[in-house]
């Protein structure tokens, strides 16, 4: 910057024009305020530097200043060209404007552009992140030439909308398949839920010759292995971004720590975390802390809360959700209540739905039943069905029959459709023998037509995720395993009388 002074200081006393190359390294800083007074001070500025500058405001804000700088471009007689319309669709995303973006389509039409498919391309990207997706496929069906971007855009625009099929349909007509679009499928399952689609896609793309995962690709495939369990196929990619250089990437780096953490691989996770050093930022906190929260170790999560805040780290709600996750494993109330008020009070977060939960939780299961329904109905929010679920949850356990019948009421108007609490609520009347209320809500399903959803389960196997139903024969070699189950059976049948059996060493 002191460089850039004393050009400016040497220009001025020369006389000598150094204004675009000030400009260029103003801009690349960036200091654009600077830039901008600079820019000002040109009599007559050319469509190229009115890019520059426009492109600037659309990276880095404000993006207002996009629009006042096209405005200028007529006034000053400068005609703008493709390149401007690019960067003035992608201020439009920035200032999630579908209002903006029409008038701005509108112009680059009447400019005749509409043939330019870097311009078209930023166009169908600009609606698809609008979440105007069907604008977007008219542009897209519109063009007469499109390249692999424009397709990835598309593609991206389905997933981001929750349109996997779409985007599948699309995704095979692609004439050239680059890293990007296998990458846009895996990231777009994930974060749609579909693990299982996300790893099998993953792994096909590792199958393609000549296409290597990069850093998006691990860090968008990572937390469906994380969610499946696939432990095995997660440190195979851990050993391919090491020895790719990925590590030093965050994103990277926070994934395979989720990964750990889900997988029950604490100590990993917690060497990992160390790694990590002086690069860690909030998320890598919470993950660490989520994970010993999930797995009981409550006491650990809370000096890592403590040992966050005291390096100057500032906690946000996800961090609530796991320092309360950690007192709800420890039963630990007092502490509990002492971190929920404190979110406002020290730290100014409002309590979320989720926060509100691990309370609920937290008081449920020390058998506070009373005090977590007085909870709910005092909650600034509606309740959701997971609220009352725990709710439910905590009064089966303890065998609370009245507090049950209000959160299953509450639940049966909120999904009617899941067999799970009327099968819960039955437990309950079972368990204190009232007969009368088993039979009651076998009516209420059979007259509401609710059916009990077959459970499943998955495993991992050869890079593979399997998931099989009771008495499933959609495997392949169904026979072969039933065939090995069998052999199992009979042999423990054999072996009854004894007190300790190796299955292991049955098979």
């Amino acid at each position: 910057m002191n460089q850039t002074k004393q050009i400016h200081a040497f220009s001025l006393r020369t006389g000598i024009n150094y204004t675009q190359i000030l400009i260029n390294k103003l801009l690349k800083i960036p200091n654009i305020s600077y830039a901008r007074q600079l820019f000002d001070l040109i009599p007559q500025p050319t469509t190229n530097q009115f890019n520059k500058l426009i492109q600037a405001y659309s990276c880095h804000g404000p993006q207002k200043q996009c629009f006042s700088l096209y405005s200028q471009m007529y006034e000053r007689h400068c005609l703008p060209n493709p390149q401007t319309f690019t960067f003035l669709f992608g201020a439009c995303v920035s200032l999630c404007s579908p209002r903006l973006g029409r008038m701005i389509h509108a112009h680059f039409i009447l400019s005749g552009f509409k043939f330019d498919v870097f311009a078209t391309t930023a166009l169908v990207d600009m609606y698809s992140k609008l979440g105007l997706v069907e604008s977007a496929r008219k542009q897209f069906d519109r063009m007469e030439y499109k390249d692999t971007p424009t397709w990835n855009s598309m593609i991206s625009g389905y997933a981001r909308c929750g349109k996997m099929e779409e985007a599948e349909i699309l995704f095979q007509l692609i004439p050239f398949k680059s890293v990007i679009s296998w990458t846009t499928m895996i990231s777009g399952y994930s974060q749609n839920g579909q693990y299982v689609n996300s790893l099998n896609t993953f792994l096909s793309m590792e199958k393609k010759g000549g296409l290597k995962p990069n850093e998006v690709s691990v860090t968008s495939v990572l937390p469906a292995c994380a969610n499946l369990g696939a432990l095995e196929v997660g440190e195979r990619i851990e050993k391919y971004a090491r020895q790719k250089g990925y590590m030093d990437n965050l994103f990277v780096s926070n994934s395979l720590l989720e990964l750990y953490s889900k997988c029950g691989k604490l100590d990993r996770a917690m060497q990992l975390f160390n790694e990590i050093r002086d690069r860690k930022n909030l998320c890598s906190w919470n993950s660490m802390m989520m994970c010993f929260a999930i797995h009981g170790r409550y006491e650990e999560a809370l000096h890592l809360f403590r040992l966050m805040l005291r390096e100057g780290m500032v906690p946000d709600a996800i961090t609530f959700v796991a320092a309360l996750l950690a007192c709800t494993h420890g039963g630990k109330i007092a502490k509990g209540k002492e971190l929920f008020e404190s979110m406002k009070d020290k730290f100014g977060i409002i309590p979320k739905l989720e926060h509100y939960g691990c309370m609920v939780d937290l008081l449920g299961r020390k058998g506070k039943l009373n005090e977590a329904y007085n909870l709910i109905q005092t909650m600034p929010m509606k309740p959701d069905s997971v609220i009352w679920g725990t709710l439910l949850g905590a009064c089966s356990f303890h065998c609370n029959v009245e507090v049950a019948e209000k959160a299953a009421e509450a639940l049966f108007e909120l999904e009617p459709w899941n067999s799970g609490n009327y099968v819960i609520l039955s437990n309950i009347y079972a368990s204190v023998k009232r007969w009368d209320g088993v039979v009651k809500l076998r009516k209420m399903m059979k007259g509401n037509q609710v059916t009990k959803l077959a459970g499943y389960s998955c495993i991992e196997e050869a890079d593979q995720i399997h998931m099989f139903i009771v008495e499933d024969k959609s495997h392949p070699k169904s026979n072969e395993i039933y065939a090995v189950l069998e052999n199992v059976y009979c042999k423990i049948m054999k072996n009854d009388s004894k007190d300790d059996i190796d299955l292991f060493a049955l098979i």
